[in-house]
């Protein structure tokens, strides 16, 4: 089977508000094209396991994506459509595409002297709860293939393996106050006023930084949306503002400095850890298997988007990231991936695994 028929297979399911459909098709087909032990669990992960041996090696994905544009759908269907040597539609670059080629590329492989997984996890897009979960239930590999997208960020059209990414840290400042009628404003406390001091603190942060296999990985942080008041004539008692912090290894900013103002708590709402591989033979094994499956010249590089690496590497696995989509693509209305970079994926992952364990 081809990489984009099935690539086409898997996109044209819906999984945005249940993936659990498009779980059963990946589980459903490694057990009708391997003799791979398939498990599904409750969580609607899908996890396969061949071979063993004393080191574990697995290629992850995730079948679930983000809701589609209204020009995805009809009737409640994902259209799909080749251009230009592009497949178009919800899911083929995040990351449907690269998961067909890693399925191949699981169903294809032959391991001798070690463990080799494939691993679809659920809820990627709601901050990794399918991957937390598989690994609170015990899920264990010593490294990992994240085949999420690593295209064009040392040159256009490039593969790239990526050995570092950013993490998020998403928080809401809660300023509190005293309402009072606006005509008689030192009756009150203004929580706006007092969410703008923490906002302020906020701009005047240290952005994190860190260094991973010499390259360097650069947070960020900002305050995306702010809401609060009631009415035009009420001094406002509460107002909140979002911080979107992106982490790096090793050092977080000090957002917890917001709550030297008066009135003013800090609440984290989502965690995701950044990921950094510690194997830089392993590293380097991936990128000249990448190097062999192309023309161009491949690097190493940083991501600066959260995966579930990071929660597999919080959990002890050296990640590393490779896969089809490139920087702008997922998450669009014409979201879309290259059919060459497809077959490319496809190759790269057979030559990983053909090439490991050491």
């Amino acid at each position: 089977m081809d990489v984009v028929s099935l690539t086409e297979d898997l996109a044209a399911i819906s999984s945005h508000e249940d993936e659990s459909a498009a779980g059963a098709f990946v589980a459903d087909w490694l057990r009708d094209h391997t003799d791979a032990a398939v498990h599904e669990d409750t969580h609607g992960n899908v996890i396969a396991r061949t071979g063993s041996g004393a080191v574990s090696l697995a290629l992850v994905g995730h079948h679930d994506v983000v809701p589609p544009d209204d020009s995805q759908v009809d009737t409640g269907e994902y259209l799909l459509h080749r251009r230009d040597g592009r497949l178009y539609g919800r899911g083929t670059a995040d990351m449907k595409g690269s998961l067909a080629a890693a399925m191949l590329a699981f169903r294809d492989a032959d391991p001798t002297d070690g463990e080799l997984v494939f691993a679809s996890f659920a809820g990627e897009e709601q901050g990794g709860v399918g991957c937390q979960a598989a690994i609170e239930d015990g899920f264990a590999v010593d490294y990992a293939v994240v085949v999420e997208g690593s295209t064009g960020y040392s040159a256009a059209g490039v593969t790239d393996v990526a050995v570092a990414h950013t993490g998020r840290r998403g928080s809401t400042i809660v300023a509190e106050g005293e309402a009072a009628h606006a005509g008689e404003v030192a009756a009150g406390e203004n929580a706006i006023y007092r969410a703008t001091d923490a906002v302020e603190i906020v701009r005047d942060l240290d952005v994190p930084t860190a260094e991973v296999l010499g390259h360097d990985l650069r947070g960020s942080v900002a305050v995306t949306e702010i809401d609060g008041g009631s009415a035009w004539n009420v001094v406002p008692e509460r107002c909140e503002a979002t911080v979107d912090e992106r982490t790096v290894p090793g050092e977080r900013a000090s957002l917890e400095r917001v709550e030297t103002v008066d009135g003013v708590s800090l609440r984290v709402d989502q965690d995701v850890p950044p990921m950094a591989c510690g194997d830089a033979d392993f590293a380097d094994a991936v990128l000249a298997a990448t190097a062999e499956s192309q023309d161009g010249d491949p690097e190493h590089v940083v991501k600066p988007h959260a995966t579930d690496a990071g929660w597999l590497a919080a959990a002890g696995t050296d990640c590393v990231v490779v896969g089809a989509a490139e920087p702008g693509e997922a998450h669009t209305a014409d979201e879309s991936v290259s059919v060459e970079v497809l077959r490319r994926c496809r190759r790269i992952y057979d030559g990983v695994v053909a090439s490991w364990p050491r």
